[in-house]
């Protein structure tokens, strides 16, 4: 998760630790492959799933820390070892499954290494518009596992301090940087103008005409405003089953209210059901 990507960067800054990661696992586990958290001498970063697996994991990370060259450690060349776990009796946990840790000792030099690599994992959203639903929105999606590509026309709008999984990008016209929108992204349209949403809806139509490479098309309004942009997107030659890849209303059904934070829960929720690959039409 990102908050605990910066927070495993700060603590390296201070100490060395113990990266502790999910590398594979059989029936079934508390958390899935790739899933970390980060163990130093005074803190840990993030979870593994809790109960007596982690509390092992954590003990072994920091037998790691200060017998680097123990007897479960692997040599100088290879710096990391792999454990396995039976969850069962022995760990108190009926997940029933085994679950294979790896442990990699991570110091100060590893940070933008590290950075990078967690961040790899992240799925990329695009998300146009800074206003109040966009900045709550960028606030949720800061704890979760995604990639953020911000987009406003206006340049001044973004605050000066950003998630490290945020970068902005200022466009004008805004619908332009649909081109430079990561393959595979959800993409969120919720600008300050029903002009700029129009435009943006239609160059995230056109891509996926031509490329087939967008998991998500959300635009935030009314079934009124989508009623109006579907007569306004046919005029511009989309048909019937082009239009279906956009999702208007956003967000969760049933969840009613209006505050820019209720919508942004309600629109992270849509984005973490989604599943894997490109949008298809209903």
């Amino acid at each position: 998760m990102p908050r605990h990507t910066l927070e495993l960067l700060q603590q390296l800054q201070h100490a060395d630790g113990v990266l502790v990661s999910v590398a594979s696992v059989e029936g079934s586990g508390p958390r899935e492959v790739g899933a970390w958290m980060a163990v130093f001498e005074h803190a840990v970063v993030n979870t593994i799933g809790g109960g007596h697996l982690e509390f092992q994991a954590i003990d072994e990370a920091r037998a790691l820390l200060r017998h680097p060259m123990g007897a479960t450690v692997a040599s100088h060349q290879d710096p990391s070892l792999t454990v396995r776990y039976a969850l069962g009796p022995a760990l108190g946990q009926c997940c029933g499954g085994v679950v294979h840790m790896r442990f990699e000792r991570i110091c100060a030099a590893d940070a933008e290494q590290l950075k990078q690599r967690l961040l790899a994992a992240a799925q990329p959203v695009a998300l146009f518009g800074g206003g109040h639903v966009g900045k709550a929105l960028i606030d949720v999606l800061s704890r979760l596992p995604y990639k953020v590509m911000w987009i406003d026309s206006r340049d001044e709008i973004f605050p000066a301090q950003l998630p490290i999984n945020v970068a902005c990008e200022h466009s004008h016209p805004v619908q332009a940087a649909v081109a430079d929108v990561p393959a595979g992204s959800a993409v969120l349209i919720m600008s300050f103008s029903h002009a700029e949403d129009l435009d943006v809806v239609a160059a995230c139509l056109k891509r996926q005409r031509e490329q087939h490479d967008l998991r998500y098309i959300g635009l935030i309004g009314s079934k009124t405003k989508w009623a109006t942009f579907r007569h306004r997107l046919e005029a511009r030659g989309f048909t019937q089953q082009e239009l279906a890849w956009v999702t208007c209303p956003i967000g969760v059904p049933g969840i009613t209210g209006k505050e820019p934070e209720v919508i942004a829960v309600a629109v992270a929720a849509q984005l973490l059901q989604l599943p894997e690959g490109p949008a298809l039409p209903a």
